[in-house]
């Protein structure tokens, strides 16, 4: 029996493996279905990781490097090229490998680190040909960066979603003609950082509230046709503009990989589409935690870092200081609980629940707006007032908010927290 299993190698299962060691538990396993640690960083060639957690700017697979050195002078087992199969309601994890074979390996806790996958052509109904040359633009990042293979010359990005910004530029400096990046929501849904670097700096089009009504091309991408939408997000007939290219990337969106979480009778946000999760990022099912883009989509891997240094050292407590080693129930009967709602302007927060008698000082929490505000307020109110709130000069979907709320002001709320948005006028 493993004190812990951590599913998932990549920037979230390696934060959450180390934080357990240094937690004190010594019977760890990591679980990756890939050949090597590092997961989604090790495609990521660019630069820009590490600035909060490592404060340098790192590569994707230098950030991954560091943590993968520090798993090293610990005595965590790892399986790679190992697909986890199953998760069950008491913690049983079934896995199949190349070197193992189909192994039923007993958990006193879990972590789950499955992190995302994109959103495919499938997914959002584009019209038109099915001819080669649609690629997701993450399926682009690892031809390029890792298999040297170019998707193709001539291209146009569907969304503005970071992996779709940064793809722009890489395309760009491996020679393709990146004739626009198409966005079908008024904003984009990348870092600012990222428009200025990829799109503005390199001279390539942003057009907003536009989206692709066409595909043409019989064996391969031949024409792409771009329209305006309204409002409600439908084409405006008139408007259409037609690209000449041979490839198109879809940038459209993440989606956790939850098939274990839903698999083990999780509770699950529709919202996030990941797990509900309460402060120490643990799940409805006692000892299972979950951290990362499996639990909500980040921005920046610092962030991911972050939330898996707490599941992984939230797991430890749990298998050292669980009462005579007995589930206590995630919530115990005489236990004060919160729950955290979206408000107006917000798409939804993280952690879902709030025990407060297990905060120590503060409770961070995380959220999304749902449309780009300036000199905003971030309101937090309980039973009808208002208990805090935080000044902030530019919200955007496309960037991670994050604050922290005292262990004194949780204290005094009642029943449930809700987070909105306010516009100010100075």
């Amino acid at each position: 029996m493993y004190d812990l299993i951590v599913i998932g190698g990549g920037p979230a299962g390696l934060a959450a493996a180390c934080a357990a060691w240094e937690g004190g538990l010594r019977s760890i396993l990591i679980v990756e279905r890939d050949k090597e640690l590092g997961g989604i960083l090790n495609q990521c060639i660019h630069n820009g990781f590490g600035l909060h957690h490592f404060k340098e700017e790192l590569t994707g697979p230098e950030y991954a490097g560091r943590f993968v050195k520090l798993l090293g002078e610990t005595g965590v087992e790892v399986r790679l090229d190992t697909m986890v199969l199953e998760v069950t309601g008491d913690r049983q994890v079934h896995m199949v490998g190349k070197s193992t074979g189909y192994r039923v390996e007993q958990a006193r806790s879990i972590v789950l680190a499955m992190g995302c996958r994109e959103r495919t052509r499938g997914a959002i109904a584009i019209p038109g040909a099915r001819p080669a040359g649609v690629f997701t633009a993450g399926a682009a990042q690892r031809y390029v960066n890792m298999e040297g293979w170019m998707p193709g010359k001539r291209v146009v990005i569907l969304g503005s979603g970071d992996i779709g910004l940064i793809m722009a530029r890489r395309m760009t400096l491996e020679g393709a003609k990146v004739l626009a990046c198409v966005e079908v929501m008024p904003y984009s849904g990348g870092l600012n950082r990222n428009i200025v670097q990829c799109l503005h700096d390199y001279d390539i089009p942003l057009y907003l509230s536009h989206t692709v009504t066409d595909i043409r091309g019989k064996d391969r991408v031949e024409q792409v046709v771009v329209s305006q939408v309204d409002d409600n997000r439908n084409p405006i007939p008139g408007t259409e503009m037609v690209f000449d290219c041979d490839t198109l990337l879809l940038s459209v969106g993440l989606i956790p990989e939850n098939e274990l979480t839903r698999q083990a009778g999780i509770d699950i946000d529709r919202r996030t589409n990941g797990a509900v999760v309460y402060e120490n990022m643990e799940t409805s099912l006692p000892g299972v935690f979950a951290c990362g883009n499996v639990c909500h989509v980040h921005d920046l891997v610092d962030f991911v870092t972050a939330e898996s240094q707490k599941a992984g050292a939230a797991a430890a407590d749990y298998v050292l200081n669980g009462p005579d080693g007995l589930d206590p129930g995630v919530v115990t009967s005489d236990e004060r609980l919160l729950t955290v709602n979206n408000g107006g302007g917000v798409t939804y927060t993280v952690p879902q629940h709030i025990r407060p008698g297990r905060v120590e000082k503060l409770c961070g929490l995380f959220f999304r707006v749902n449309r780009v505000c300036r000199d905003s307020e971030i309101r937090v109110t309980s039973g009808g007032a208002q208990i805090a709130r935080f000044k902030r000069e530019h919200l955007a979907p496309g960037e991670m908010e994050h604050i922290d709320l005292p262990k004194a002001l949780l204290d005094k709320a009642e029943g449930e927290l809700t987070i909105s948005i306010q516009e100010v006028s100075k």
